[in-house]
């Protein structure tokens, strides 16, 4: 069993990850500094305690996942780096965010420069649970020290040896779901502005299976803002392979659209909208916009 754990940050999949990590015995500590209430609710509700800072939780763990929305994963990369240079501790790195390969290499190249171990991985699935289908990849010369968190319950699968490969499967992955999603979401709502929302799910009939897709995509308006930076890492990863980026970017369009309205205030704690509602406050947002250019 591992030593203690630090998980940057305790949201909904940092908390899950921190309370099968708990219920299996680790010491898991996070960073409460200038969190929501909500965020330290879900920390306390996991069991994972506050370290009170970023130099405190190099200090303290053994190993430290970075689970955040895509964005932040460079800038807390260079926080935690900063972070080892002060306090001269090196844990090993396990950059689990929904990032490009290269935008991996990039922070396996700043954490190795520190002397502290980097595993790279990616997370496909909801926030784990007992029973639940969650995997997390990984790759990289040694990923022994996340490996090891499978005593306690979580789904850990090698893939190969070099930086890049649990992201890369990240991203074509999310891109075949979220992606879909977006797809979903654009036609839906284009439907409901013209009047066809009965008509075009009449039509869907036994052809295709529209339930899963539109569970999908009334659960996706409280994800939407932190996907429009996935959406642009997938772009990114597809574009660095002689790919178009466009067709993601348009995917990162519709959850920025998504992230301007109400619907995106709404938390995991709360109910998924219900699909007309969802599609009329979208139809609208979007002739608003189109009214503005």
């Amino acid at each position: 069993m591992t030593g203690p754990v630090g998980i940057i940050s305790a949201g909904d999949m940092g908390a899950a990850i921190g309370a099968m990590l708990t219920s299996g015995g680790v010491d898991v500590a996070t960073d409460l500094t200038g969190r929501s209430e909500l965020t330290r609710t879900r920390a306390a509700e996991a069991g994972m305690r506050d370290a009170g800072s970023t130099d405190a939780l190099v200090e303290e763990c053994d190993l430290l996942l970075s689970v955040l929305p895509p964005a932040e994963a460079v800038p807390i990369a260079e926080e935690v780096a900063g972070a080892m240079a002060r306090t001269g501790s090196r844990p090993a790195f396990a950059e689990c965010n929904a990032i490009a390969p290269q935008t991996v290499v990039r922070i396996a190249t700043l954490m190795l420069d520190t002397g502290a171990p980097f595993i790279d991985a990616g997370i496909i699935g909801s926030p784990p649970s007992p029973g639940s289908d969650t995997r997390i990849y990984c790759s990289g010369p040694d990923t022994s020290a996340l490996e090891s968190l499978r005593e306690c319950g979580l789904d850990i699968r090698r893939v190969g040896p070099r930086f890049g490969q649990a992201s890369g499967l990240k991203m074509v992955y999310a891109a075949s779901t979220k992606g879909t999603t977006a797809v979903w979401t654009e036609l839906l709502t284009a439907a409901e502005a013209m009047g066809l929302t009965d008509a075009l799910l009449a039509e869907f009939g036994d052809a295709v299976d529209p339930a899963r897709r539109i569970k999908a995509t009334t659960q996706m308006p409280r994800r939407a803002r932190r996907w429009v930076g996935e959406m642009e890492e997938i772009a990114a990863t597809f574009e660095h392979l002689g790919l178009t980026p466009r067709i993601l970017l348009g995917a990162a369009d519709m959850f920025r659209l998504t992230g301007e309205t109400a619907l995106a205030e709404q938390t995991s704690r709360e109910p998924d909208p219900e699909l007309r509602e969802m599609l009329r406050v979208l139809a609208e947002q979007a002739r608003a916009g189109n009214q503005q250019g």
